[in-house]
C-alpha cells in the first residue's frame, strides 16, 4: 500500500471477519500467555538450581526442582497445542468465510465487471489472497502475541533478577522500534505489487494454457514464453526486496541483541561484584535475554506475513465494495406474456466514445422468432444481453408486456428468459443436475425426462452408463459440442420461459450434431417471443423479421425474402455465405 496510513483501518476492518471466532482467539490468547508464563518461570528457576545444586550445594539434592521442571514442559506443550488449534481454526473459516463472500459477491456484480477484470485474477483473490488474509487476519497476530508475551515473561524474570541492569537495557527498546516500524513502511509499499504481479502471472499461464493448440500452431511458444518470462523476473525482483528487507532487518535485530548482551555483561559483573546479583540470577538474566532475541527478531519478520495479508485483505475489500446490479425494481412477475420492445434504445461501454448501438427500436410478439444479423462487431451480442440487464442502457427503454424492464425485480425478470448460448457452460456433475439446474433443481423426474427428450438428447443419454445420473467432467468435457449443446436446449425446455434467447446456438457444430439441435430448436420454439442472433443464415429463413445490424444500428429490417430482393447489406452477407457454402 501506497499509504502507511491504510493498514491499519484495513486490519481494523479485517477484525470484524473474526468476531464469529471471538471464543476461539480468546482461548488462544490465554494458553498463548500460560504458554509464557510457563517458560518465564522454567528460565526463573535457574536461579534456585545454580544457586542452590552448584554454587552451595545441598547434602541432599533438591529432586523437587527437575520434576518442577518437567510438570513445566508438559504444561507449556498442552496450552502450545491448544494455541495452535484454536488460532488455526479461527484463521482458516475467517479465510473461508472471504472466500464464499467475494464469490457471492462476483455473482451479483454488473457484466461490465467481467469484460475489465480477467477471471484468473478473480481465481488469485479467492485464492492465495484469501490465504494470506489468513495469515493476516490470525497466523500473524498469533505470532505476534506468542512473541509479546515471551518477551514480556523473560522482562519480568530480568527485572525479579535485577531490576537496575534490566532498565539499564531497555534503553535499546527505541532503536528496536525504529526498525520495525522502517521494516513495516517498506513491507507496505511492496505488498500491493506483489500480489498484482502474482495476478498477472497466473493470467498469463491461463492465456497460454488455455489457448495451447493456437499458440503451437502459430509457431508462439518463444513469444508466449518470452511474455510470462518477463513478468515472471518481475515478481521475482519483488519477492528479493521482500527478502532483503527481511534478511536486513533479521541482521539488525541480532546486532541490537549482541549489544544488549555485551552490557548485560558488563553490567551483571559490576553487579556480581558489588554482592547484589548471584551467579543463578546471572544464569536467568542470561537465559532470559537469549529468549527475548529471537523473540524481538520473529516479531520483526512477522511484519511481512502481516503487511501481504493486509494488502491482499485490500483487494479483496475493493470487490466487496463495489456496488451491486441495480435492482430498484418493486413490481412482482410471475409469468409474462413476453412481448418485448425496444425504443429509440442506446447502450455505451465505459471508456469508449462511440455507443455499442444507438437508436435501436423494434418489437417482438409472443410465438414470433426475431433475428438479428450483422457483421461481426455490429453489436448483435450487446443487444441480446440488455434484455437481461446484464449491461443497461444509457438511454431509451426497454419493455416486457409494456412496462420497463427496470421495474421488475431482477430475478424475476431472468425467470422470464432462457439463454441458449454458442458457448454452452456446463457444470462439473451429472446430466440430470446440469439440465435441472439452479432454481430447476426442483423438477419433477418426468419433467427432467420430457426436457431430456424434447431436445434429441436421450439419443446419447440413454447410452451412458449412469443415463442421466452420469458425470459429464468439468465444463462437459466428456461430451461433444452438438451434446452439449442439446443439453443447454434441454435445460431451456425444463425452465419453459416466455422469451427464449439463441445466440448462434448452431454455429459451431458438423451437419449432424446441427440437424438435431435445428429440431431440437424447433419443438423450444412456438408459443415463445424467441430472438436468434444467427450466424448461418439459412437458417433464419423462416424468421418472422429479421434486423439487420451495422455498427450499432438497424440499417435493414423485413423477412428473409423481402432482404433479399431489397439487395442490401442481408443481401451482400447471404451471397457471402452461399460462396463459402459452395
Amino acid at each position: 500500500m501506497s499509504d502507511d496510513r491504510s493498514a491499519w483501518p484495513t486490519y481494523r476492518r479485517l477484525q470484524q471477519f473474526g468476531k464469529p471466532y471471538r471464543g476461539l482467539m480468546i482461548v488462544g490468547f490465554i494458553a498463548m500467555a500460560l504458554e509464557a508464563a510457563a517458560g518465564g518461570q522454567f528460565t526463573r528457576l535457574m536461579q534456585p538450581i545454580i544457586d542452590k545444586n552448584f554454587v552451595a550445594p545441598n547434602a541432599r539434592f533438591d529432586w523437587a526442582l527437575p520434576l518442577l521442571i518437567v510438570a513445566l514442559f508438559v504444561g507449556r506443550g498442552i496450552a502450545g497445542y491448544v494455541t495452535d488449534m484454536a488460532m488455526a481454526r479461527a484463521g482458516r473459516s475467517i479465510a473461508r468465510d472471504l472466500r464464499v463472500k467475494v464469490l457471492a459477491k462476483y455473482l451479483r456484480l454488473p457484466g461490465l465487471r467481467f469484460d475489465t477484470e480477467p477471471v484468473p485474477s478473480m481465481l488469485t483473490r479467492l485464492g492465495s489472497d484469501s490465504d494470506q488474509v489468513a495469515l493476516a487476519a490470525v497466523d500473524a497476530l498469533k505470532v505476534m502475541l506468542q512473541q509479546s508475551f515471551q518477551v514480556i515473561a523473560m522482562l519480568a524474570v530480568m527485572l525479579w533478577a535485577s531490576w537496575k541492569v534490566t532498565l539499564a537495557i531497555l534503553v535499546l527498546a527505541p532503536p528496536l522500534g525504529w526498525i520495525m516500524d522502517k521494516v513495516g513502511r517498506r513491507y507496505r509499499r511492496i505488498g500491493h505489487r506483489i500480489q498484482e504481479s502474482g495476478a498477472t502471472l497466473l493470467q498469463l499461464a491461463d492465456q497460454s494454457l488455455g489457448n495451447h493448440q493456437e499458440v503451437k500452431v502459430y509457431g508462439a511458444q518463444g513469444v508466449e514464453t518470452a511474455r510470462y518470462q518477463a513478468q515472471a523476473d518481475s515478481y521475482l525482483k519483488l519477492s528479493l526486496k521482500v527478502e532483503s528487507t527481511r534478511s536486513i532487518s533479521s541482521a539488525m535485530v541480532q546486532l541490537m541483541g549482541a549489544i544488549g548482551l555485551a552490557a548485560l555483561l558488563i553490567l551483571a559483573g559490576n553487579e556480581a561484584a558489588k554482592g547484589h546479583l548471584t551467579a543463578g540470577g546471572f544464569v536467568a538474566l542470561m537465559m532470559s535475554m537469549m529468549a527475548i532475541i529471537p523473540a524481538i527478531k520473529q516479531l520483526t519478520n512477522v511484519q511481512g506475513m502481516l503487511q501481504r495479508g493486509v494488502a491482499s485483505a485490500d483487494r479483496l475489500f475493493d470487490v466487496l465494495d463495489m456496488p451491486d446490479e441495480v435492482d430498484a425494481g418493486d413490481v412482482p412477475i410471475e409469468r409474462s406474456r413476453g412481448e418485448l420492445e425496444f425504443r429509440d434504445v442506446f447502450a455505451r461501454y465505459p471508456g469508449q466514445a462511440a455507443p455499442a448501438l444507438s437508436d435501436i427500436t423494434f418489437s417482438a410478439k409472443p410465438g414470433t422468432v426475431t433475428a438479428i444479423v450483422g457483421r461481426s462487431g455490429s453489436g448483435k451480442s450487446t443487444l441480446i444481453k440488455l434484455i437481461p440487464r446484464f449491461y443497461d442502457v444509457e438511454a431509451g427503454a426497454i419493455l416486457l408486456d409494456g412496462r420497463p424492464i427496470g421495474d421488475y425485480r431482477l430475478a424475476d425478470l431472468r425467470r422470464q428468459i432462457a439463454l441458449v448460448g454458442q458457448q454452452v457452460m456446463l457444470f462439473d456433475g451429472s446430466v440430470a443436475a446440469n439440465v435441472a439446474y439452479g432454481e430447476l433443481g426442483e423438477s419433477t423426474p418426468e419433467s427432467l425426462r420430457a426436457a431430456i427428450e424434447g431436445a434429441n438428447a436421450a439419443e446419447f443419454v440413454d447410452r451412458m452408463p449412469e443415463l442421466s445420473d452420469t458425470a459429464i467432467g468439468v465444463r462437459g468435457g466428456r461430451l461433444s459440442g452438438g451434446q452439449r449443446q442439446r443439453l443447454a436446449i434441454a435445460r431451456a425446455m425444463l425452465k419453459d420461459a416466455p422469451i427464449l434467447i439463441l445466440d448462434e446456438a448452431t454455429a459451431a457444430l458438423d451437419t449432424e450434431s446441427e440437424r438435431l439441435v435445428q429440431d431440437a430448436l424447433e419443438r423450444l420454439m412456438p408459443d415463445r417471443t424467441t430472438l436468434v442472433i444467427a450466424h448461418r443464415l439459412s437458417t433464419i429463413e423462416h424468421a418472422d423479421q429479421v434486423l439487420v445490424l451495422d455498427q450499432g444500428r438497424i440499417v435493414e429490417r423485413g423477412t428473409h425474402a423481402e432482404l433479399l430482393a431489397l439487395g442490401g447489406l442481408y443481401a451482400h452477407l447471404h451471397r457471402m455465405q452461399f460462396r463459402e457454402a459452395n
